[in-house]
């Protein structure tokens, strides 16, 4: 759902540029109540998955394809405000380095893949988890249903952006009726990335996902005939200190593996917005990327003739860049341990 440059005209444009910088300074201090020295490292392999993931495009109907947009898994996994300055670094580098999502719509971009999408869904997510049982099952069942509806949220606040500031004379109700509808089916693709990974964290760290924090049932002891709330157990910091490194270094892993191979073999088909663009006329608006002359523009690396590993390395190169920008930007914004906490 990357929006090009000419599809929203420059008011509207600036309009949302003034929106994102508003909420990424909220954001950013969101995010040092969300983050400390441990969760901030974690945070910028978030980044660098959802990178990885949104390049292996899925087939969802016959000539189209969907990626994942991310936000609710950022939401879920590291909390609303981290994710939303997640998703909007992956669509910086995505736009500064591949040529991905236009420049001068960067703020139309955020606002719609990081800030939308993030929002909904944590709603949505928290919303569930308070009438839900307690329990792992309740809160991967909260992020299927949470990513779900915040794809094609997504897809109606790009309809209204388009209302507003759209380029082309193309009637809003099919521009509605095509992007929602192809963005429901999406969303399916979306909701099943982000069930099965924020599943596969609370299976090995709990303790890690931010949207459970707090959901474990708690065991139950019968003192002098009253329940209580028997004391957690707690683990050696060593113990926890080498799973952390574990869970980061297979989430790294995982996420060169994903772009720097599985990426090839992603459907070559347009995404919902390209194709419902080409279909209403919509793309005729589109201006060429400013960072079209890019060494790294479309996801392939220049002067690499072979196509596997050109794009192989974009991808590898991508996911290397984003979880040191991204960890970077975590790591400066983290909440600080007093010195009496450190002692």
């Amino acid at each position: 759902m990357h929006v090009p440059d000419g599809f929203i005209d420059a008011p509207v444009s600036a309009a949302t540029g003034v929106v994102v910088a508003a909420a990424i300074a909220v954001s950013l201090r969101g995010a040092r109540r969300e983050l400390d020295e441990r969760t901030a490292p974690l945070a910028g392999l978030v980044a660098a998955f959802i990178f990885a993931v949104q390049m292996l495009n899925f087939p969802v109907a016959a000539g189209t394809s969907g990626h994942l947009l991310g936000g609710a898994l950022a939401a879920i996994l590291v909390g609303p405000y981290t994710g939303v300055l997640c998703v909007s670094v992956v669509l910086l580098m995505q736009g500064i380095l591949f040529a991905d999502g236009g420049l001068t719509a960067l703020g139309v971009n955020i606002t719609d893949m990081a800030i939308t999408t993030t929002v909904v869904a944590y709603a949505v997510f928290r919303a569930l988890v308070k009438i839900l049982p307690r329990g792992r099952r309740s809160i991967t069942a909260a992020s299927f249903t949470a990513a779900l509806l915040s794809v094609p949220a997504a897809a109606l606040v790009f309809t209204l952006l388009y209302a507003l500031g759209g380029t082309t004379d193309v009637s809003i109700g099919k521009v509605a009726t095509a992007m929602i509808g192809v963005h429901v089916l999406i969303g399916v693709g979306e909701a099943a990335i982000t069930a099965l990974t924020v599943g596969a964290v609370i299976a090995v760290r709990p303790d890690l996902v931010y949207g459970a924090r707090g959901l474990e049932q708690r065991l139950k002891l019968r003192v002098n005939g009253e329940l209580v709330d028997a004391a957690p157990r707690l683990t050696p910091a060593a113990t926890a200190r080498t799973s952390h490194r574990k869970v980061w270094l297979t989430g790294l892993a995982a996420s060169l593996l994903l772009a720097g191979f599985v990426s090839f073999y992603a459907s070559s088909n347009p995404d919902g917005l390209e194709k419902v663009a080409a279909d209403q006329g919509i793309d005729r608006a589109a201006k060429e990327h400013a960072s079209a002359d890019s060494p790294l523009a479309d996801y392939g690396v220049r002067d690499v003739e072979d196509a596997r590993l050109s794009g192989g390395l974009a991808g590898v190169i991508g996911v290397g860049v984003t979880v040191v920008a991204g960890t970077g930007v975590f790591w400066a914004v983290r909440r600080r341990r007093s010195t009496s906490q450190a002692a």
